[in-house]
């Protein structure tokens, strides 16, 4: 797959994600909807972030660097951390939801993604060294 098919499957996944989370806020009652409709809520924005944010990511990346030898290496890059910050945004969701969520759980949170980051990009810059 090329990148620019991936980048085009990606945005069109990427909408269709959003679509679906705003059908979902439109027609789903919470009240009613019970844990189904609050997964469906938390995976379809989970889906609709980790996509925007990966796409975007890699365009501003793109954009930075000019370099046209890494481009694939921005892809994967982009898209880990698309993840992680739709992992923080989710998770930030759900403890406010819970009623949980204050300046020290929040900090909490925030510090343990970028722990998890941190981990990710020392493991990735050991590997190079080998």
């Amino acid at each position: 797959m090329g990148l620019r098919s991936y980048l085009i499957l990606m945005a069109i996944g990427t909408i269709l994600c959003w679509v679906v989370w705003f059908l979902i806020i439109g027609n789903i009652n919470p009240d009613q909807a019970g844990i189904i409709g609050l997964i469906l809520f938390y995976l379809s924005l989970f889906l609709s972030l980790t996509g925007t944010i990966s796409v975007v990511g890699f365009l501003i990346r793109k954009k930075i660097d000019k370099n046209d030898t890494v481009v694939f290496h921005h892809v994967r890059h982009t898209f880990r951390q698309g993840l992680l910050l739709s992992c923080l945004i989710i998770s930030a969701l759900i403890l406010l939801q819970c009623k949980i969520l204050n300046w020290l759980t929040g900090m909490l949170v925030v510090v343990l993604f970028l722990i998890i980051e941190s981990i990710i990009f020392a493991n990735r810059k050991h590997k190079n060294k080998i």
